[in-house]
């Protein structure tokens, strides 16, 4: 289970180390209450073989604007992850960093959880729209300025995504931009190309160390893909596969085996890459949909990456 004496500041601490957190996306909002509970209670009995320092709740959103082609998997509304939190996941004993989509809420629903969340063990990544063309309620500027403001709130993370690095060579300026609105940490979209996740995690470390400035812990996100329509999910997700192990993965008998292994590949070499650059960092993995095969996969990847980071 998690950590004895976990608290969001001690999390941030062991980053020098290497921390290792889970991705959990919420039930469907149409879950009863009772089912919310089950799948919770079955959830951390799953990860109790692994040694977490916290979880991440994900606040899934519909994002049409993303993506011209259509979404492969049907969206559906999710619980909202501070409600799965406070209501179904009490047991778990760690820090849980908490996604907000501010595009959806207003200024005072984000301020009334912001103010109502325990920061003894939340912390929040604050999420802006997926394109510049989404109608939304709440810009992330704004949320960010919310933030600042409350006397009392939790420690504010935010997203990186190496893809918008690879294509305008800026994605760590907007780091330390945010850097700048208040993000003591960062997430990363799932990785899988090596090369455009290194290079933003250079190009961020020493710019940081030309400015005299402290680089924040990065958490960077893995997760295993076991069939084709997962596969397409990714591409629509924004997520970059090499062409090489697109065509491993979709070629492969067993693509399950094939991503997992690749990803126990890139997770050896980022850990071995933020040690050599100094740079505070975690290993965040998930399960992108809700397949058995592919929840019990990300589990054990989760285990054997534990014993990476020892």
């Amino acid at each position: 289970m998690a950590r004895v004496g976990s608290s969001p500041t001690q999390l941030l601490e062991r980053t020098a180390d290497g921390v290792l957190l889970y991705g959990l996306t919420p039930p469907r909002l149409a879950t009863t209450a009772e089912r919310a509970h089950e799948i919770a209670r079955a959830t951390l009995a799953r990860l109790a073989s692994v040694e977490l320092d916290a979880l991440i709740l994900y606040d899934v959103d519909a994002e049409a604007d993303r993506s011209p082609n259509p979404r492969p998997f049907p969206f559906m509304p999710m619980m909202d992850p501070a409600t799965f939190l406070d209501r179904h996941l009490s047991d778990w004993p760690g820090p849980v960093i908490v996604y907000r989509a501010v595009s959806k809420y207003t200024q005072t629903e984000l301020s009334d959880w912001l103010t109502s969340a325990d920061p003894d063990r939340v912390l929040t990544v604050l999420v802006g729209a997926a394109s510049r063309h989404q109608v939304v309620t709440t810009r992330l500027a704004d949320a960010y300025q919310l933030h600042a403001a409350l006397p009392r709130r939790p420690v504010l993370g935010g997203v990186l995504i190496a893809e918008r690095h690879a294509a305008r060579a800026d994605e760590h300026q907007r780091m330390l931009r945010k850097q700048g609105h208040g993000c003591q940490f960062f997430v990363s979209q799932v990785c899988y190309d090596l090369d455009h996740i290194r290079n933003l995690l250079s190009d961020y470390a020493y710019t940081c160390r030309d400015q005299g400035v402290d680089p924040r812990p990065t958490v960077l996100t893995l997760a295993p893909c076991g069939s084709m329509t997962t596969l397409e999910f990714m591409s629509w997700l924004g997520i970059d596969i090499p062409r090489w192990l697109r065509t491993q993965i979709v070629r492969s008998a067993d693509p399950l085996a094939e991503s997992y292994d690749q990803c126990l590949t890139n997770a050896r070499t980022l850990i071995a890459f933020c040690r050599r650059l100094g740079l505070p960092f975690g290993i965040n993995v998930e399960s992108l949909t809700n397949r058995k095969v592919e929840i019990e996969a990300s589990v054990d990847l989760a285990r054997d990456i534990r014993d990476l980071l020892h």
